[in-house]
């Protein structure tokens, strides 16, 4: 592989080689509902790690809906699987509805430069533990924030929302 093809790939992944499906820490989402509303849809979960009473499960297929028209004037929650960004950052930009995502803060991503960068990014701190880990995620978390719900926000800043 010569340099010019290595420019802009993503590290690889190990897919199946990790868990893809922790829980968001519920003392997580009662800050975000607190600063930003009640979240009204998850968009990928399943019944045994959802945050909102509507949800869409890996079986119901997330990418096969309308998020625009499931959302409505709500806030979706996402949480996706980190094994596989991409396709779920292009959904939230590409969806016109307010969506509150939850990710790795991979800034030097090919999925955060093409769909991310310029709208607002909220860096988490203190670091996460998921639901059924005992020691935090080992990287740092943010919050990127599409639609209405981000209006009017910087476009970096952090949050100490423990």
């Amino acid at each position: 592989m010569t340099a010019a093809e290595r420019i802009g790939r993503e590290p690889v992944q190990k897919p199946g080689k990790s868990k893809q499906d922790y829980g968001t820490p519920w003392e997580l989402i009662r800050a975000i509902e607190a600063r930003f509303g009640k979240l009204t849809i998850d968009l990928a979960a399943t019944a045994e790690n959802r945050k909102c009473e509507r949800f869409i499960s890996p079986d119901d297929n997330a990418f096969l809906y309308s998020w625009h028209d499931l959302i409505g004037d709500g806030i979706g929650w996402l949480n996706p699987p980190f094994e596989n960004i991409g396709p779920w950052v292009h959904k939230c930009a590409s969806c016109g509805s307010s969506v509150i995502l939850l990710t790795p803060a991979s800034v030097g991503s090919m999925w955060f430069a093409s769909y991310v960068e310029g709208s607002p990014v909220i860096g988490l701190r203190p670091r996460l533990t998921f639901e059924g880990c005992k020691d935090p995620y080992p990287k740092d978390c943010m919050l990127s924030l599409f639609g209405p719900v981000g209006a009017g926000l910087p476009l970096l800043s952090t949050w100490r929302w423990r």
